[in-house]
C-alpha cells in the first residue's frame, strides 16, 4: 500500500499545519517580549530619575534597539512563511534595520560595560561624555557606526540587470537579495570584528574592576554589583553570539535527527535569535533593583484595576 503522505495534498496540508505551528509558536512570544518592553519603557518615560542616569539610558537605548531588531526580524519571517514577495525596494530597507541593529547590540553591550568602568573609576570627576546630558552622544555615535556595515555592503552589491529594484518580485531574504561572494565575506569579516572589538572590551573592564577592587575607596558593595554587572555583559554578549552558531547546529541536526531544512531553519531562529533577543534585555531589567520595584508596583497597580471591574461584571 502507498504511504499517504506521498500524495501530493497529504504533502501540501502537512506543510501548511508546520507553517501554522511556527507562526503561532513565534507570535504569542514576541507579544509577551514586546508586553514586556513597553512596561520598562513606560517606567522609564514616566520617572525623570532614569533619564537623569547614564546606565539607564543606555539600558532604554538597547530596549529599543532589540525592539527594532526583533520587529524586523518577525516580520521577515513572516514574510518567509507566507512566501510573500515583493520589490527590492521594499526589502532592502527591513534587511538594513535588521543588520543594523543586530550588529548595534554588541556595541551597546560594550558602551554599557565603559559605563560602570567610568562610573566605578571616575566616581567624582566623570568625564563629560558619559555624563546623562551628553551620553545622547555616545547613543547617536552607535547608531551611526552599526548603520555603516550595512550601508556599505548594499554599496558593494552586484546589481543584476534582470532584477528590476522598483517591480521584480523577490523573496525578501539576506541570502536571495545579497548573494554575492565578496558581500558573504564583508558581513562575516564585519560581525567577527564587531564581536571580538566589544569582547576584549567587556574583558578589559572586568579584569580592571577585578584587580582594583582592592585598592578602591567605595564600598565593597558598589564594587561587587558593578563587577556583577560587566559580567552579565559578558553573558549577554555570548547570547548575542549565539546567532553564529547556526552552521554547526545545522550540521549536528542533519547528522542526528531527520529534520527538512526550513524546520532546521526554524530551530535555528527560534533557539539562536529570538530567545537570546528575549532574554538579554529582561535578565538585565529584572536584575536591577530599582527597576524591579516600579515592574513590580506597575504590575500591581494593573491587577487592582482589573479585579474591580471583574467583581462588577459578576
Amino acid at each position: 500500500m502507498q504511504n499517504l503522505t506521498e500524495f501530493p495534498g497529504n504533502a501540501t496540508s502537512h506543510k501548511s499545519l508546520s507553517v501554522i505551528i511556527k507562526v503561532c509558536v513565534v507570535i504569542p512570544f514576541f507579544c509577551v517580549f514586546l508586553c514586556c518592553i513597553g512596561v520598562m519603557l513606560h517606567i522609564f518615560a514616566s520617572h525623570r530619575q532614569f533619564l537623569d542616569t547614564s546606565r539607564y539610558i543606555l539600558f532604554a537605548y538597547m530596549l529599543i534597539n532589540d525592539t527594532l531588531q526583533l520587529l524586523s526580524s518577525v516580520l521577515l519571517f513572516l514574510f518567509v512563511m507566507g512566501q510573500v514577495k515583493f520589490a527590492m525596494v521594499y526589502c532592502v530597507p527591513l534587511l538594513f534595520i535588521s543588520t543594523a541593529t543586530f550588529q548595534n547590540t554588541p556595541l551597546i553591550l560594550a558602551t554599557m560595560s565603559l559605563e560602570r568602568y567610568v562610573a566605578i573609576f571616575y566616581p567624582l570627576q566623570r568625564p563629560a561624555a558619559w555624563r546623562s546630558d551628553r551620553i545622547w552622544v555616545i547613543v547617536f555615535s552607535l547608531g551611526l557606526i552599526s548603520c555603516t556595515p550595512p550601508l556599505i555592503d548594499h554599496a558593494i552589491r552586484e546589481h543584476d540587470p534582470a532584477v528590476d529594484v522598483f517591480s521584480t518580485p523577490l523573496a525578501c531574504k539576506a541570502n536571495v537579495v545579497n548573494s554575492s561572494p565578496i558581500q558573504t565575506l564583508f558581513k562575516a569579516s564585519m560581525s567577527i570584528l564587531f564581536f571580538a572589538v566589544v569582547a576584549v572590551i567587556i574583558l578589559f573592564t572586568y579584569v580592571r574592576i577585578l584587580l582594583e577592587t582592592r585598592n578602591l575607596r567605595q564600598d565593597g558593595a558598589s564594587v561587587s554589583k558593578a563587577m556583577h554587572t560587566v559580567l552579565l555583559h559578558g553573558f549577554q554578549l555570548l547570547l548575542s553570539m549565539m546567532a553564529f552558531t547556526s552552521p554547526i547546529t545545522e550540521t549536528l541536526i542533519v547528522l542526528h535527527v531527520d529534520w527538512l531544512p526550513q524546520d532546521i531553519a526554524f530551530f535555528n531562529y527560534f533557539c539562536f535569535m529570538l530567545i537570546p533577543r528575549f532574554l538579554s534585555p529582561l535578565i538585565y531589567g529584572f536584575r536591577d533593583q530599582i527597576l524591579r520595584g516600579y515592574i513590580r508596583k506597575t504590575f500591581l497597580c494593573c491587577s487592582k484595576k482589573v479585579k474591580p471591574h471583574i467583581r462588577g461584571k459578576l
